[in-house]
């Protein structure tokens, strides 16, 4: 079934980290949201930027560019959350995914996709999909799935369901 997924023309979203183009698998993405107030969650890591109110619902958000290795994800009037479905064991997680920019939708075939990168055993690539190729520029297609171990969006998870949680009363 994987081979038959990887031969269909797939649309994407796309949208940019400093200077790189990274895509998601459209089906995963619920909405792109503008930039709101983060509420900041104690004892997360780093990249665990808080939890925004979604609709009376609690959604952490992840800064994509501090868990990949770059600077903090700065304001501006592009920068946007990007919420996507992480499905992980049958489990479900709703996160948002800072990104400087969202760009476009685009249609990928099986031959504008080529397999990631095998850069040594170093460096970690296994959450990217694959290399698009559009026009003249390489579009790095992310795996949300992989991206996250297990145990980090089971931090996320429970960020977001301590945000719910009551507050103690003094």
């Amino acid at each position: 079934m994987a081979e038959a997924e990887t031969m269909e023309a797939t649309q994407y979203l796309t949208f940019k980290l400093a200077d790189e183009i990274f895509a998601l698998d459209i089906g995963k993405v619920r909405e792109v949201l503008d930039f709101t107030t983060v509420t900041k969650v104690p004892r997360t890591p780093d990249f665990m930027r808080g939890v925004i109110n979604l609709r009376g619902s609690v959604v952490p958000v992840v800064d994509l560019r501090l868990k990949f290795g770059m600077d903090a994800t700065e304001k501006t009037v592009n920068t946007c959350v990007i919420i996507a479905e992480v499905t992980v064991d049958n489990d479900t997680t709703i996160l948002g995914a800072l990104a400087d920019s969202v760009q476009e939708v685009i249609d990928l075939g099986a031959g504008d996709i080529s397999a990631p990168p095998k850069i040594g055993t170093r460096l970690r690539t296994e959450f990217i999909r694959g290399m698009g190729r559009r026009d003249d520029r390489f579009i790095i297609l992310l795996d949300v799935v992989k991206v996250f171990s297990a145990d980090e969006l089971s931090v996320v998870q429970t960020a977001g369901d301590n945000a719910d949680a009551p507050k103690p009363q003094f």
